[in-house]
């Protein structure tokens, strides 16, 4: 796909209004929210193989997608995303026309009885977007996404520290390993593929792959490659393009103990469900407190002028009692990702990490804890 800026003297479109709305709230999720640049505000606009081609981004990825229609013309416009989109999604008519003249300004917007005029931007002040060129290797879809979707919170949102906001994606010949990390908790997911013979390694920003998520859900393979800075994805008819991280990714495999001293089986609802009810009470960064003793977890939470909360419920657990506090969103997070009906509790003891596990799903969960009052 040639990523070029044509300079032309007009375009104009005639498309499905329900096609270019679900189309145009598809390109919509790479605008920029930020406000401070204008046209990253807005979504590209021109004529590309007989298709209307749209795309947007905030400089960290983009998305690219295109409107089968009438399409003339070989200019190129900027058109305010959000109300072009808010817009769309309203008009009375079964299709919708677009037209902009160069040098006019605006794009004018015809369907049924409606009517209007869109003052726009300048195509020469849009970035230039990644080239989708280069080998891609099409995965399943399922398997991608199912794996996205364990490690994905455990990534941390404080920009201070780059490289943890990004997910380290292994393909690696059969088996796709990804792994995220906050510095307080560590998530790490092997998946087993079909198809061999990829080897791609990368860290990505865990916002593209949340979007390529969305973006993916319902089809069954998506296209990936990678360039030097950027990696691409193709889901269907959409691209989503992402800048790489640059950094390095800590060691997880060091970071998993290899020994514990509690090694336990517990079933994952009730033990979910428990934690969840718990969680209310500990609010203002407050622990939640996990106590073992002989066949019995208690789970409490204690929050200064709010209240608190404890609850047992029968564990297959010998020896000396032990307490323990964790995140409360951390420790449901856990939980959460795992999708087998038992899970397996692992601990050291109360100033080291505690780890979850998923044998059958290959995942691990590494969360650390918090150190309780006397």
């Amino acid at each position: 796909m040639n990523t070029d800026l044509a300079t032309g003297t007009d375009l104009r479109a005639i498309c499905s209004s329900s096609e270019l709305a679900t189309t145009l709230a598809t390109v919509s999720r790479g605008l920029s929210t930020r406000g401070t640049v204008q046209v990253l505000g807005g979504i590209l606009m021109r004529a590309e193989e007989g298709r209307l081609a749209l795309a947007a981004t905030d400089m960290e990825i983009s998305i690219r997608a295109s409107v089968s229609g009438t399409v003339e013309g070989d200019a190129a416009v900027v058109v305010p995303g959000k109300l072009l989109t808010d817009l769309v999604r309203l008009l009375p008519g079964d299709t919708v026309e677009l037209a902009y003249e160069e040098g006019d300004g605006v794009l004018v917007v015809t369907s049924g009885s409606h009517s209007s005029r869109l003052n726009v931007f300048s195509a020469e002040d849009f970035p230039r977007l990644p080239a989708i060129d280069g080998e891609l290797h099409a995965t399943d879809a399922s398997a991608l996404l199912a794996t996205i979707e364990k490690v994905s919170r455990a990534a941390s949102r404080d920009e201070s520290r780059p490289v943890l906001t990004g997910i380290l994606v292994k393909f690696s010949g059969d088996k796709l390993v990804m792994a995220a990390t906050d510095s307080y908790r560590l998530a790490v997911k092997e998946t087993p593929l079909d198809a061999g013979a990829v080897d791609i390694e990368a860290i990505i920003p865990a916002r593209a792959l949340q979007e390529l998520a969305r973006l993916a859900a319902g089809t069954d393979e998506v296209r990936l490659g990678l360039q030097e800075n950027h990696v691409v994805f193709g889901a269907g008819d959409v691209w989503l393009t992402s800048r790489r991280i640059d950094g390095q990714f800590p060691n997880y495999e060091q970071l998993l103990p290899d020994t514990f001293e509690v090694e336990l089986t517990c079933e994952r609802a009730p033990l979910l469900e428990v934690i969840r009810r718990a969680g209310v009470l500990a609010q203002r960064n407050a622990p939640l407190r996990l106590r073992f003793a002989e066949g019995e977890l208690t789970v409490s939470a204690q929050t200064q002028d709010v209240g608190e909360a404890h609850e047992s419920i029968a564990v297959e657990y010998t020896g000396d009692a032990l307490e323990i506090g964790f995140n409360p969103d951390f420790l449901r997070d856990g939980l959460e990702a795992i999708a087998t009906d038992t899970v397996e509790l692992k601990l050291i003891n109360p100033l080291r990490p505690g780890l979850l596990v998923s044998p059958s799903e290959s995942l691990w969960y590494l969360i650390m804890p918090i150190r309780l009052p006397d």
